[in-house]
C-alpha cells in the first residue's frame, strides 16, 4: 500500500536526501539532482501541483517535479509543454513498481491541466514502456537537425503535434552551478564518490544521436 499527493514544505529537505540517494553515483561520480531539486522550487517554470511525493508506511520513498518547457516551430509559433525530473525512489524500493505509480499518477494530473506533450531526457530502456517514443519520430531537434538519442516525447493527448518541425527548449533551472552544488552538498552525510558501469551508459546514451 502507499499514497500518492503533494510535496509540503516541511517534506522538502527529506525529498532533497532521498533524491541525493537515488541518483549518487549513478549517472557520474556523485551527483547534482538534490541540488536541482532545491532551486527548482523558487524558479518560474517549476509546477508545484505536479510536484508529488509517494509515501509507504509513513515514508517517503518517491518523488516527481515536473517544469515548463516550450517547442518553438519554423516559424518561431511556441508550444508550451512540460518535462519531469528528477523522477526519483529510494534504491531499496527501486524496480518495484513506484515509478511507475508516480509517472502515470503525474500523467493523469497534468492531462486534468490541459497538458498535451512531455519531453524528457532519459534512458529509453526506462520509459519507452510508459509510451515515451524517439524524438526523431515526432521531428523535435533541439538545434538544426540534432536528435538526441535520449530526448524522448509523450502525447497525453494522441496526434496533438502536428506534422511541423520543432525546436524542444528546456527550462533554464536546469542549468545549475557546479561550485554552488557543491558547497549545497556538504549539508548531507558524507558519501563516497565512485565510478560504476552506469556512468558510461549515461555518458553513451547522453552523447548519442539518431541519424
Amino acid at each position: 500500500m502507499y499514497t500518492i499527493r503533494n510535496e509540503k514544505a516541511e517534506d522538502q529537505w527529506e525529498v532533497e536526501n532521498l533524491t541525493r540517494k537515488a541518483f549518487w553515483n549513478l549517472n557520474v561520480p556523485g551527483c547534482s539532482e538534490h541540488y536541482l531539486v532545491h532551486v527548482m522550487r523558487n524558479h518560474p517554470d517549476f509546477i508545484p501541483e505536479l510536484d508529488f511525493i509517494l509515501e509507504k508506511d509513513n515514508c517517503i520513498i518517491g518523488n516527481i517535479m515536473y517544469t515548463k518547457a516550450k517547442l518553438v516551430d519554423e516559424e518561431n509559433r511556441e508550444k508550451q509543454i512540460l518535462t519531469f525530473g528528477p523522477l526519483s525512489i529510494l534504491p531499496e524500493f527501486q524496480r518495484k513498481g513506484y515509478g511507475k505509480a508516480l509517472l502515470e499518477y503525474s500523467f493523469a494530473k497534468a492531462k486534468e491541466m490541459s497538458y498535451d506533450v512531455i519531453v524528457i531526457f532519459g534512458n529509453p530502456d526506462n520509459y519507452v514502456s510508459r509510451g515515451f517514443k524517439s524524438c526523431k519520430k515526432f521531428d523535435i531537434c533541439i538545434k538544426e537537425d540534432f536528435y538526441p538519442a535520449a530526448m524522448l516525447v509523450k502525447e497525453l493527448t494522441q496526434g496533438c503535434l502536428e506534422k511541423r518541425k520543432w525546436r524542444y527548449i528546456e527550462s533554464e533551472v536546469y542549468q545549475t552551478d557546479e561550485k554552488v552544488m557543491e558547497q549545497f552538498d556538504l549539508n548531507f552525510e558524507k558519501m563516497e564518490k565512485k565510478f560504476q558501469p552506469s556512468q558510461e551508459e549515461f555518458y553513451i546514451h547522453s552523447h548519442s544521436k539518431i541519424i
